[in-house]
């Protein structure tokens, strides 16, 4: 028997997710209907597309094969819904976004020029907000249907992992320290910092916390072209995302990756309520086409 577009739906969602609960969640149905799905799917098919572990899943080698298939189907049914609803609406669609201005630039170089080609009856709204607790407000009050966020966030929201970016440490040009640098190596380090009380500044003090440091506070400001004179001027290192270094400074500053290497996850979020077709599309998009972000070697 040819499996169902929902049966496909769903075995791309547990291979997106690794996880049968997370995987009902994104979808919107209950696990128990899901799982009988794609349990159906694999007694039609005479194989097994899932390999359970605990808590998780991993997909077995047929299984990979028929995500791979699923993921070439489901994308020929959308393009095709695209051209029936222009047709039939004469309109266009809008998807709005929100991030922060960080990931912002990440999704409209790498995300969003690829999906509107790719779905030409959508168009993409980005706003950008200075903070992250912004960006949830923005969820959460409906003025915008996605966001591309560092996780994790508020429980309330659904997120979809989307990439790994790798956290740097970048410093003056003649600092003496080692490369790879080691988490002791910010103890005392003059570093430019967000100012005290904002979400960000939060997040960086309990992992000193965690990691038993104790940097120095150089310059405490929230605009990123601050950061990016305070370190070039000599008054201290940053943490930031590798992926901006080369934007952000050039050739200015040294970058040293950490020991052990710090990864950030980064995802997309929406409010636990069912999402419109072209937020649908733009997750599956994401999650085809965001890289993961290898530390450097």
């Amino acid at each position: 028997m040819t499996p169902t577009l929902a049966q496909l739906r769903y075995l791309v969602a547990v291979a997106d997710c690794r996880s049968i609960t997370s995987a009902a969640s994104s979808v919107f149905v209950a696990q128990s209907a899901l799982s009988r799905a794609v349990q159906a799917m694999e007694r039609d098919l005479g194989v097994e597309l899932l390999a359970r572990r605990g808590r998780g899943v991993d997909l077995t080698p047929e299984g990979a094969q028929v995500v791979r298939l699923a993921r070439t189907v489901l994308d020929a049914v959308e393009a095709i819904e695209d051209i029936g609803a222009a047709a039939a609406r004469q309109t266009r669609a809008t998807l709005t976004l929100v991030a922060t201005p960080t990931l912002a630039v990440d999704l409209a170089v790498d995300l969003v020029p690829a999906f509107t080609e790719r779905h030409p009856g959508i168009d993409v709204r980005l706003d950008q907000h200075a903070s992250r607790e912004s960006v949830v407000l923005e969820l959460t009050q409906g003025r915008a249907e996605l966001a591309l966020v560092d996780l994790p966030v508020d429980k309330e929201l659904t997120t979809h992992h989307i990439q790994e970016r790798e956290v740097v440490l970048i410093s003056p040009h003649g600092s003496r320290l080692p490369d790879p640098v080691p988490f002791r190596a910010l103890d005392g380090l003059p570093l430019i910092l967000p100012t005290p009380g904002t979400g960000r500044r939060t997040e960086m003090e309990a992992m000193f916390s965690v990691l038993g440091v104790r940097p120095v506070p150089a310059l405490e400001v929230d605009e990123r072209l601050a950061w990016v004179t305070g370190v070039t001027d000599g008054k201290g290192s940053l943490i930031w995302y590798r992926d901006v270094v080369v934007r952000a400074f050039g050739h200015r500053a040294e970058v040293r990756s950490f020991t052990p290497p710090l990864l950030r996850p980064v995802g997309i979020a929406h409010a636990r309520r069912p999402l419109s077709r072209a937020a649908r599309a733009f997750i599956a998009h994401a999650r085809r086409k965001a890289p993961v972000r290898e530390p450097a070697r």
